[in-house]
């Protein structure tokens, strides 16, 4: 149970970074509404964050 923990936390930072890095903070904080909509099963939040994230991506 802590391994998979663990795992997911290494994989969560990963990217984040990646995603920093690439996309600069909207990136983050897009991230950061997709994962907050998803936990909260609030589909308008989910659904800007995926929206943002998918506009960033299509940009560059």
């Amino acid at each position: 149970m802590i391994a998979i923990q663990l795992v997911a936390a290494v994989l969560s930072m990963a990217l984040n970074q990646l995603l920093q890095t690439r996309y600069g903070a909207l990136g983050v904080v897009s991230l950061l509404l997709l994962g907050a909509g998803i936990r909260a099963r609030n589909s308008t939040y989910a659904s800007i964050g995926a929206i943002m994230l998918v506009l960033l991506m299509t940009q560059a």
